[in-house]
């Protein structure tokens, strides 16, 4: 968890630091030539057009980061293996940095730009960001993806965790899918719904603790989020009800302070990251608390 917490900081820090060191190094493109790979020669049919074809593409890698994990895990106490837990977070998130994003959004100064920047914040390719309320949903979706999945994934299964997490959604949004056969794709999208679905849990929770509790839970109840499947759009629902409620708040504390509601430029995607800050350092206190008390115990 301390190898967790550290990896965090270092993985905000490069992206604010040295984005275009970052980017490449985050690409995957040898991972989208290894797909080709494979789309080549197993073409003809075979395990590669059924539902769990992905694990041809996806488990070699997974288990090569596995392999080096357990290997390094008792090396010089255990020091290489937090070493490589640490390198390992950094290069899964991402890939591009939301916090980033959104600032580049809100200093844009021409519709055009602006346009461009707010489709760089889509959660998946072929999503339209409009301005509105609808960003507070855009910008969940993509935290969860580029963030929180990501740490969730690393704490339940380290390294191996985080990469699976991470291949399984490049395979699916990172412009590749189009390529794999039905039933594949298929099976992509079905497991990385099941992945995503305890993160969302979990950030829905702790967006009613930064939040409003209590409208936060009815969203997400009314949104199907107490029923056990796979689709989590209840984490979008809540994300709206707190923004919208955290929003008309703000404007009645003006009116009764006798100013005109300054609302500023989007206000929607502005208090949808600060939520979203507010959950990371949720999580992080979280974590820290659980070093502390090992450390003491």
């Amino acid at each position: 968890m301390f190898t967790t917490l550290v990896a965090v900081i270092i993985a905000l820090v490069l992206g604010h630091v040295a984005p275009a060191v970052m980017a490449p190094l985050r690409s995957y493109r040898w991972y989208a030539h290894w797909q080709d790979w494979l789309a080549t020669h197993l073409a003809d049919g075979g395990p590669w057009r059924t539902r769990w074809g992905i694990a041809l593409a996806v488990l070699p890698p997974v288990l090569l980061v596995l392999l080096v994990q357990l290997s390094l895990g008792r090396m010089l106490y255990g020091l290489p293996g937090v070493l490589f837990g640490i390198v390992v977070l950094v290069l899964a998130w991402g890939p591009r940095d939301l916090d980033v994003d959104v600032e580049a959004v809100l200093d844009a100064d021409e519709a055009s730009t602006r346009r461009a920047r707010l489709d760089q914040l889509a959660p998946e390719p072929g999503v339209a960001v409009a301005e509105g309320p609808g960003l507070s949903a855009v910008v969940v979706r993509s935290a969860l993806r580029r963030w929180f999945a990501v740490l969730f994934w690393f704490l339940l299964l380290g390294p191996a965790g985080a990469v699976l997490y991470r291949l399984l959604e490049r395979t699916a949004f990172g412009g590749h899918v189009g390529h794999l056969p039905p039933e594949n794709a298929a099976g992509v999208a079905w497991l990385l719904r099941w992945m995503e679905w305890p993160v969302a849990q979990l950030m829905t929770l702790a967006l009613a603790l930064a939040g409003n509790f209590d409208l936060v839970t009815r969203a997400w109840r009314a949104a199907g989020g107490a029923r056990w499947n796979p689709e989590s759009g209840f984490l979008e629902a809540a994300a709206r009800t707190a923004v919208g409620r955290e929003l008309a708040e703000e404007a009645e504390e003006d009116l009764e302070a006798g100013r005109l509601p300054l609302r500023g430029d989007m206000p929607e995607l502005r208090d949808a990251m600060n939520l979203v800050w507010r959950m990371l350092l949720l999580w992080l206190a979280l974590l820290a608390l659980l070093v502390i008390a090992g450390w003491v115990g």
